[in-house]
């Protein structure tokens, strides 16, 4: 039986967290010793699947499908379990909002539990995840014979190009399920990279004090430093920042090279959404925040201060 990753799709475009999951995969192949296949679906698919195409997999399906566009999970989950359960054994999404979606409807379906944000491979059924914010790894073994699986993009590195395209088959899209349909969509637009994927962030907390402050100190550190914006829970929540930049356990985990904390204190959620980055570079006026104690570098003074001393710097 193979394993079948299921990519996130929007728009015609394959997003970055579908190579992560294929990464967790991979690893998860080498115990099985069975083939890694990926699922595209959507609609009017033609650049999505010649990156699915050589994202390191043995075979790619399609459902291309208009009532599949709007990436609702009574939809996908049809696709997935139409499917033959003789095939798969395991079944990946990336632990995001489309995963998080779509994976607890296809676990109900097959009456299996579901594992999710898993963080390491450790066998065909065993697998790391993190629990209580970060503070504790549990290792949990999988005792259904279908294991339904949500991965942690940032504890897994993409890997590279495949040379070899492997095969790409067109599978059967059972007709629209008609339990639900979008009305409307509102996306924020920007030219900085993705928070999800960037290597660089800037993240803003309450310490900034305001909204017009998080803007006109963290946008232009951010352009300096070609970086994504992201922010606390708590700016968030107090109007700083749009919820799509919300770092943290009921946020976006990251895991980029450099993460930049500015008036950040480091509550233990914000922690479990960004402790993994490579370098932790903080900044906050209160020498015991608890966002020194995970910080490569710390700046113990005032924001409004050292932000425009490092701006002014060539």
């Amino acid at each position: 039986m193979s394993i079948l990753v299921i990519a996130d799709v929007l728009d015609d475009v394959l997003l970055p967290s579908t190579h992560n999951t294929i990464a967790a995969a991979r690893q998860l192949a080498t115990f099985t010793n069975t083939d890694v296949h990926l699922l595209a679906p959507g609609y009017q698919l033609k650049e999505a699947v010649k990156s699915a195409a050589l994202a390191g997999v043995d075979k790619v399906l399609v459902a291309d499908a208009a009532h599949l566009a709007d990436r609702g999970a009574e939809n996908l989950a049809a696709v997935i379990l139409g499917l033959s359960r003789n095939v798969y054994s395991h079944f990946l999404f990336g632990a995001n909002n489309f995963g998080k979606s779509v994976a607890p409807r296809v676990a109900a379906k097959l009456d299996v539990a579901q594992l999710s944000d898993i963080v390491a491979v450790k066998g065909e059924s065993v697998f790391d995840r993190p629990t209580y914010a970060g503070n504790i790894m549990a290792t949990i073994e999988a005792l259904d014979a279908i294991k339904v699986i949500t991965v942690r993009s940032a504890a897994f590195c993409a890997g590279t190009e495949a040379s070899n395209p492997p095969p790409v088959e067109s599978c059967t899209v059972p007709e629209d399920q008609l339990m639900s349909r979008v009305t409307g969509r509102q996306a924020a637009v920007s030219d900085r990279p993705d928070l999800s994927s960037a290597p660089v962030i800037v993240s803003g907390g309450r310490g900034l004090g305001s909204k017009e402050n998080y803007t006109t100190l963290l946008e232009p550190l951010a352009d300096k430093l070609g970086a994504a914006l992201g922010a606390s829970r708590a700016a968030v929540d107090a109007g700083y920042a749009s919820n799509e930049r919300q770092v943290g356990q009921t946020g976006k985990i990251v895991a980029p090279d450099i993460y930049v904390a500015v008036g950040l204190s480091g509550a233990i959620q914000h922690l479990a959404g960004m402790r993994d980055s490579r370098i932790i570079v903080a900044i906050n006026s209160d020498k015991d925040a608890p966002i020194f104690g995970v910080a490569n570098y710390g700046l113990v003074a005032d924001l409004f201060d050292a932000v425009p001393r490092w701006l002014a710097s060539t």
